[in-house]
């Protein structure tokens, strides 16, 4: 693969958008496709959502393959709005979709000012074991000010624990989940990784 740039979603001079919500809906198909299955409806409903200045996108070659959101205590990823949700997926799905998501991405963070919370990590379906979610985490964890970055990943996502485990973060709490059989996942795993003093 050629060589991979990351970026923050705030420097683009070209509205990428349209491009972080392909790489979005490509990587959380599985979850997302409970809402419909047709991808161009999916990026419509989140293209408004993301917030550029938490945002990292990965590109080759000036295509967009990666994306990893950093937020923290002050500003979430992508806060979830009813009025997008419903445009794109009609008045009960939109509200549907919207009550499940709100309580993911839409409370403040209960961390620090020196800690970094890492969400919404995800590369296009031909990218994947090529680097790239290595390259927006080394980005963010050398490039940015937190002196401690947290994660959470369930005990289903194995290639994502083995990659945070292999880049130094550990785990510090697991919550069981309630519906596990039908989310597919027994445990959320919360990890973490300190800049060393």
């Amino acid at each position: 693969m050629c060589s991979i740039t990351v970026r923050s979603m705030a420097d683009y001079e070209r509205d990428v958008r349209g491009e972080v919500a392909e790489v979005f809906v490509n990587g959380y198909y599985n979850e997302l496709s409970y809402f419909t299955e047709d991808q161009s409806t999916l990026q419509k409903a989140f293209r408004t959502l993301f917030s550029p200045e938490v945002f990292y996108v990965a590109e080759v070659q000036g295509i967009i393959i990666g994306i990893l959101a950093c937020s923290h205590n002050g500003q979430r990823a992508m806060p979830v709005a009813l009025a997008p949700l419903q445009a794109a997926f009609g008045d009960k799905t939109g509200e549907l979709a919207y009550n499940v998501m709100k309580n993911e991405f839409n409370p403040a963070l209960p961390y620090d000012d020196e800690t970094g919370y890492i969400e919404c990590v995800a590369t296009t379906e031909k990218a994947r074991g090529k680097g790239v979610s290595t390259s927006l985490m080394k980005h963010v964890m050398t490039e940015l000010p937190y002196r401690r970055y947290v994660l959470e990943v369930t005990d289903s996502n194995q290639t994502a624990l083995r990659l945070y485990q292999k880049l130094g973060f550990r785990e510090f709490k697991r919550i069981s989940e309630n519906d596990s059989s039908e989310k597919g996942f027994n445990d959320r795993i919360y990890m973490e990784w300190r800049k060393p003093v």
